[in-house]
């Protein structure tokens, strides 16, 4: 049997009897309205921000919604167990933090204070590239916890390797390598500031303290750390990659790889060809097209496609224990949570996270439980109805 997540509820309870309350909502909607209220504008614009007029932010949610649960009655949920299998690893809940970068921006113990409270729920950390914490630092916050690394595939092969050599000695079991932001949207928010953290050094840690990308400065970053800012800035990625390059990868990774940013079913079936084990049907949250599909309505053709070859992961809107128990019903094996977890880390550091964590996970037990499932695998197509209205 697993851990009843469900059981936060009464945690909460009980701790009423001494007048106690939660100290963020346990509707984690209303915490990105918290952030705007005490965040300066250049950071929350950066977090909730999505690209254009945030048309394909508000799909992603629409698309999720759209779909509604019909709970089954008389079914023994009694003993329930939320634990799954991803890509070869044993983890407690079908849930993950996504990688967010530079999350100095959001909390002082930033990608640390993250990484401690996934640790401490058992649920992955993605680190991403662009952290602003190396990812050494980080990876001995976690202890032996399961972590991931998220990589913005540089345009220096060099780098490239350095990167997965220093993550994978830093004991990051799978590489998630992200593939629709081979260059920054247009995101009004942060134009409207003319703000953007890499130019002033901040979600670079991870560049400026490797031994590759020092090598190919004039002085060393302290001395000269504007030089180095546009060296970052002339490598962080590559918009003429292609699929062919994948194998360089396969080359050097020897765990699980994969793609994040998959919408469509061919391109789904293409990571698949090119020996990838998994993807990650998302649209960067909204970040980087907008007037994209909404992850969601993607989700059942790529599953359609791939999901008896591949892993199917899914991203983009999640907010919600019910939001997870609707993609898992559309056939994702797990899902990851951006947002949210950056608006905790805002708010309340490492207990902020863990508090959305264990919001997200007894709403998602208790969504199961009440529409008659012992466990995440067994919801499928025919629990949900979608409204076309």
């Amino acid at each position: 049997m697993g851990k009843h997540w469900a059981d936060f509820q009464y945690e909460i309870y009980l701790n009423g009897m001494s007048g106690a309350v939660p100290r963020l909502p346990t509707d984690l909607t209303r915490l990105e309205e918290l952030t705007e209220q005490r965040l300066g504008p250049g950071p929350v614009g950066y977090v909730a921000g999505s690209a254009g007029d945030g048309s394909t932010a508000r799909a992603n949610r629409a698309a999720l919604r759209r779909h509604r649960i019909v709970p089954r009655m008389l079914r023994d949920v009694h003993e329930r167990d939320l634990s799954v299998e991803v890509l070869g690893r044993a983890l407690p809940s079908p849930l993950a933090l996504a990688p967010i970068g530079v999350l100095s921006i959001m909390h002082p113990d930033a990608e640390c204070a993250a990484a401690r409270a996934a640790a401490a729920q058992g649920v992955p950390f993605t680190l991403s590239s662009a952290s602003s914490t190396p990812m050494e630092q980080v990876a001995e916050a976690m202890g032996d916890a399961e972590r991931w690394f998220q990589l913005y595939w540089p345009k220096d092969p060099e780098v490239a390797r350095s990167f997965l050599n220093r993550a994978k000695a830093a004991g990051f079991s799978t590489l998630v390598v992200t593939l629709d932001t081979p260059m920054l949207a247009w995101r009004p928010r942060d134009l409207d500031q003319a703000y953007l953290p890499f130019l002033h050094g901040v979600g670079t840690a991870n560049y400026f303290s490797d031994p590759a990308f020092q090598a190919g400065l004039a002085k060393p970053v302290h001395e000269d750390p504007n030089a180095a800012v546009m060296h970052f800035v002339g490598m962080f990625s590559d918009p003429a990659k292609t699929w062919p390059d994948l194998a360089f990868l396969r080359e050097h990774w020897d765990g699980p790889i994969v793609l994040k940013g998959i919408l469509h079913p061919d391109d789904a079936r293409a990571a698949a060809d090119a020996g990838m084990d998994g993807v990650v049907v998302s649209n960067h949250g909204g970040r980087q097209v907008a007037g994209s599909i909404g992850a969601a309505a993607a989700l059942p053709r790529v599953v359609e496609a791939v999901g008896d070859r591949l892993t199917v992961l899914f991203d983009s809107g999640i907010r919600t224990g019910d939001d997870i128990f609707k993609a898992l019903a559309l056939g994702a094996k797990a899902v990851l949570v951006g947002r949210p977890y950056a608006y905790g880390l805002g708010l309340d550091g490492q207990a902020g996270v863990e508090h959305v964590i264990r919001c997200l996970l007894a709403e998602l037990d208790l969504t199961l439980a009440l529409s008659g499932h012992a466990g995440p695998t067994t919801p499928g197509p025919a629990d949900l109805i979608e409204e076309t209205a």
